[in-house]
């Protein structure tokens, strides 16, 4: 079976920061393929497309980095493991609904992109709770081992947990006689992390030209709920970036703006790295 994710490590752990991209897993199980009604391009709508490439320079700045392997249609890990919805799961009660479940859009997704169905029909109740067991506990493991890292290090964790967004997802927060946004910094509305930290990630992104809101349209989900406890000195920030900056999403590839977006994000993270200059190593105090 494909491991859950793809751990890549600095020489030296530098920083307290953590680099993660949950949504990017480009793993397709045959079988689920199989299952699905969808063509190639209509199941990978919802992924965010090479987003673990574009962060890919995290370890040579002293950050590890964490990408995951599956897909979102087929696990969501930026959902609770409770979040399972009995219109795509068999034999799931009706005794948790949130509006992500409601939407299709539980641990296991019935939808992707514009709420187009994956599957024919339901998968079983074992199915899911195997893909649980095999990648989303796995994962989350592995987060929070680096986390609890980090923190015993330098005093403080900060998750950066970066995600991609459809084009058209900013329209709704689109103004006229405003520059389109092309970023968005999710900290739940400041419940999941310092502020400095979200001032060095609107000032780095504003600083390469490009345009930042906050907690609109998205806030943050159940990564930055889970792990940003600010109280504990553990930060979690949800950073989309607009699909159109770096690939052509009807092709799903990139295109010549790519390398100059990675560049910008390494800068980026590179600055919020020396924001949060590592504290003293506790181990050296």
């Amino acid at each position: 079976m494909q491991p859950a994710f793809r751990l890549d490590c600095p020489d030296e752990l530098l920083t307290p920061v953590v680099v993660a991209s949950p949504h990017s897993g480009r793993h397709y199980p045959p079988a689920f393929l199989q299952a699905s009604i969808l063509d190639e391009a209509g199941v990978r709508s919802s992924e965010d497309a090479f987003m673990d490439l574009l962060v890919a320079q995290a370890p040579s700045l002293g950050a590890p980095l964490l990408a995951a392997e599956y897909p979102r249609a087929w696990l969501d890990l930026n959902r609770s493991p409770d979040e399972l919805d009995p219109g795509v799961i068999d034999g799931v009660a009706r005794v948790m609904q949130t509006p992500r479940i409601s939407s299709g859009l539980g641990v296991i997704p019935r939808v992707v992109a514009n709420g187009r169905a994956i599957y024919r029909g339901k998968i079983t109740r074992a199915e899911a709770e195997a893909r649980i067991a095999q990648v989303w506990r796995p994962y989350h493991a592995a987060l929070e081992g680096l986390m609890q890292t980090a923190h015993a290090a330098f005093g403080e964790a900060v998750l950066l947990d970066f995600h991609s967004m459809p084009h058209e997802a900013l329209d709704a927060v689109a103004r006229p006689g405003r520059p389109r946004p092309q970023v968005v910094l999710g900290d739940r509305f400041g419940a999941s992390a310092a502020g400095e930290i979200l001032d060095a990630l609107e000032d780095g992104f504003l600083g390469e030209g490009l345009s930042v809101i906050r907690n609109a349209p998205f806030a943050g989900a159940f990564v930055t709920q889970h792990y940003g406890r600010p109280s504990r000195g553990w930060h979690a920030v949800q950073i989309e970036i607009d699909r159109g900056l770096y690939m052509d999403e009807r092709t799903l590839r990139p295109h010549a703006d790519f390398d100059r977006l990675r560049e910008m994000i390494t800068r980026v993270i590179s600055r919020v790295i020396i924001a949060r200059p590592g504290r003293v190593p506790l181990a050296a105090q």
